[in-house]
């Protein structure tokens, strides 16, 4: 029930208030609960995923960029838009994209290891 709270809240927007309600628990352990999950997924992942990288790590990075034809890359920025269904109506215009949907951007440094 917690966990099923803390995913309406990642995924909807949807604040502890909302939640609340329909998961029939207090706001305070909505909030608990999504700290525990996100201190969970950063110690589940921080090693391998959200760290920086080694030097052999930016070695071996700069050796298979080499070999594709690309020297001295050691990564690429990518950027996905995620469609933001319940944004504010006063941050709306900040947010608006060409298709005049909604949506927050997420840029990240990806390396060929990595989707």
């Amino acid at each position: 029930q917690k966990f099923t709270a803390v995913i309406r809240m990642l995924a909807y927007g949807s604040s502890a208030d909302q939640v609340d309600e329909i998961a029939r628990m207090g706001k305070s352990t909505v909030l608990e609960s999504l700290v525990r999950f996100c201190d969970a997924v950063e110690t589940l992942y921080t090693r391998d995923y959200l760290r920086r990288p080694t030097p052999r790590d930016l070695q071996r990075l700069l050796q298979k960029a080499e070999s594709r034809g690309f020297p001295g890359m050691i990564g690429s920025i990518d950027c996905m838009h995620w469609q933001w269904k319940n944004c504010p109506t006063a941050w709306q215009g900040d947010y608006g994209n060409r298709k005049g949907q909604k949506s927050i951007i997420l840029e990240a440094v990806a390396g060929f290891d990595t989707w």
